[in-house]
């Protein structure tokens, strides 16, 4: 199954959504700050090396600059900062889309066309 990672006041995570649907591909929506993708899961997405840990953070979020993380972020062990994006939802770049195989991070069209349109 699809988990999708997204918030219903992004207009970003509308566009993605409105798009799986228009493919009629199915998935769970998953309110990502009430419940943000674990560490295991943010690990994963390094691990296909198409992310690097700063694409997990939105950078434009009110979260980011509130938290002055673009200062903190360079003083951050990998497992620091994953910990962190796991206990708070409002700092992960959305939506995130994966199978556990396949991820997509944030909403590019043609990337997300190449990995979720059947």
């Amino acid at each position: 199954m699809i988990k999708f990672y997204g918030y219903d006041n992004c207009d970003t995570c509308r566009k993605a959504k409105k798009q799986l649907k228009a493919w009629g591909v199915d998935f769970q929506d998953i309110d990502i700050t009430k419940k943000p993708p674990s560490k295991k899961a943010l690990a994963a997405l390094l691990a296909d090396a198409a992310h690097a840990l700063t694409d997990l953070f939105n950078r434009s979020g009110q979260e980011y600059r509130k938290l002055d993380m673009k200062t903190k972020l360079p003083t951050l062990s990998q497992a620091q900062a994953l910990a962190l994006l796991a206990e708070n939802g409002r700092l992960v770049k959305r939506p995130i889309v994966t199978d556990g195989a396949r991820h997509t991070v944030g909403f590019k069209p043609e990337r997300f066309a190449e990995v979720w349109k059947p």
